[in-house]
């Protein structure tokens, strides 16, 4: 039932002197700890009710939740000790507390210990207890995990993910891995690139035209989304304190209405402006039943800048290089840099990282080789194809051909589907899986993967760290329309413990 109908049901209890106990919690695979930790608040008082995080809100990663919130609430309200349940809709339980007032609420053992509070979110929960008239208790026993069991036997991720995980979480543990995450957190990140406003035109497919071989849709809607080299500098700011972004647009207006709007209140935004050129809009259509795109325009004009708008980049450059720790270029191609500003960039940046990407705009003209010696370099599994002019060959030999010419410290090859490969720059490459197990779209992933990983490289993390924090976020991203929602830090903390139990 809705928890505004379970409030009101409550009441009757509370009328007739009976105690109320409330737990909360995601409940994904109902196991024996869950059971035991029901059993053991049905003690502290008379009414035992039971509020189900719902599917939406569910942050431990996009391969979650493994049962949805029916099948959830129906196995809890199946248990005896259990008098009440009720999906919380809601994206914290503080909602569900003040409207059903519990005597008592009740968290499991592993809430008990400061450190279970890293988000602060038990401790808003108890503050909404306390302002009902009632009280925090924690219940005993031994804990158990449902993100354990998940990953061991209900198949979420292939069973070889699933084994390579078991080993990578043996080597590296969650706490591990997110330690960097927490460390990143001081440093100053400068990215560089254009701003490219993702537009998504989503159309009905009526048919073909009476009168010409024609498709006929009929548009619904649009949809905008800040992308380019705005929607990495969202994911950063998910992580890091100063975020600046350091981009191209076009003339005063709109625009920087958007970009004010869109991005996150602690990313700074210094916009140079190409008098003679729009902003750059990637026009996508789509088909809105199956979200197939069957076409995409761009408003575009790439030549090269004048001679005042370069020198205006090279100048910001110079600026703001020194200013930072790590500098993240994304190169789109668009001519936002120039010859002068990519040597700046090598020469001033304390730690580059880099991706040069194809696309439809500059294809065969990406400008991957105009970045030797990047302290982090990555590029997906057709860009060293292109960079090495050979469609075929095995992947690892031209992986091993183009470090050589382009010397990058870290090199990252992202391949889709089979995950990344990471040349660790003394001869060893290491394979590993996606974690993606939804696929929504594919747009803005390498961004993400690159925003991301870059903040673990710096700090000089293990390889197979660098790339598993990529593919985290790459698979955050694909399991979201297009650059809709920025990688937010306790859905990536979520999911990596998840996958790492």
């Amino acid at each position: 039932m809705p928890v505004r109908r379970l409030a009101a049901e409550l009441e009757a209890q509370r009328s007739a002197g009976r105690r109320i106990v409330h737990c909360h919690g995601v409940f994904d695979l109902l196991h024996v700890g869950h059971l035991r930790h029901f059993e053991e608040a049905r003690g502290l008082g008379d009414v035992l009710v039971v509020t189900v995080t719902g599917d939406a809100h569910v942050n431990k990663g996009p391969h979650r939740p493994a049962f949805p919130q029916a099948v959830r609430a129906e196995l809890i309200a199946a248990l005896g000790c259990v008098d009440f349940v009720a999906v919380n809709e809601a994206a914290t339980a503080v909602e569900a507390i003040d409207l059903l007032r519990p005597d008592v609420y009740a968290k499991g053992p592993d809430y008990a210990a400061p450190s279970a509070d890293p988000t602060g979110q038990l401790a808003a929960e108890a503050r909404a207890v306390r302002a009902g008239g009632g009280r925090i208790a924690f219940t005993g026993g031994e804990t158990h995990s449902s993100s354990a069991l998940i990953n061991r036997h209900v198949a979420v991720l292939e069973p070889a993910t699933q084994a390579w995980l078991a080993t990578f979480a043996a080597r590296h543990p969650a706490a591990a891995v997110l330690g960097y995450l927490e460390r990143a957190r001081g440093l100053k990140v400068l990215l560089v690139g254009e701003t490219i406003v993702d537009e998504y035109v989503y159309c009905e497919a009526l048919g073909k035209s009476a009168k010409a071989p024609t498709m006929v849709v009929r548009q619904e809607e649009i949809e905008c989304f800040a992308g380019g080299i705005l929607a990495a500098a969202n994911h950063v700011a998910a992580f890091c304190d100063e975020v600046t972004v350091l981009t191209q647009v076009g003339a005063p207006g709109p625009i920087d209405e958007f970009i004010a709007a869109k991005l996150r209140p602690n990313v700074r935004p210094l916009l140079l402006r190409r008098a003679a050129a729009p902003t750059i809009v990637k026009r996508r259509f789509v088909e809105s039943y199956h979200f197939v795109k069957f076409l995409e325009v761009y408003e575009i004009a790439d030549a090269p800048l004048a001679a005042a708008e370069d020198a205006a980049v090279c100048a910001a450059l110079e600026e703001q290089l020194p200013r930072h720790d790590l500098v993240v270029v994304i190169d789109f191609g668009h001519a936002m840099l120039g010859d002068r500003a990519r040597g700046l960039v090598r020469a001033g940046a304390r730690f580059l990282a880099v991706n040069a990407q194809s696309n439809a705009g500059n294809l065969g003209h990406h400008p991957l080789a105009k970045y030797p010696g990047a302290d982090y370099l990555t590029a997906t599994e057709t860009e060293v194809r292109l960079e090495a002019r050979d469609r075929h060959g095995d992947i690892r030999r031209l992986v091993a051909d183009v470090r050589a010419a382009l010397r990058p410290a870290r090199f990252v090859v992202t391949r889709g589907q089979q995950g990344c490969l990471c040349d660790d720059g003394r001869g060893s490459f290491l394979e590993l899986p996606s974690v993606a197990a939804r696929v929504v779209d594919r747009i803005g992933a390498g961004d993400a993967f690159l925003a991301v990983s870059s903040l673990f490289a710096v700090q000089d993390a293990p390889p197979e760290i660098v790339g598993f924090a990529g593919n985290a976020a790459g698979a955050l991203a694909v399991a979201s329309v297009g650059n809709r929602d920025p990688i937010d830090a306790l859905a990536f903390r979520r999911q990596v413990e998840s996958l790492l139990k």
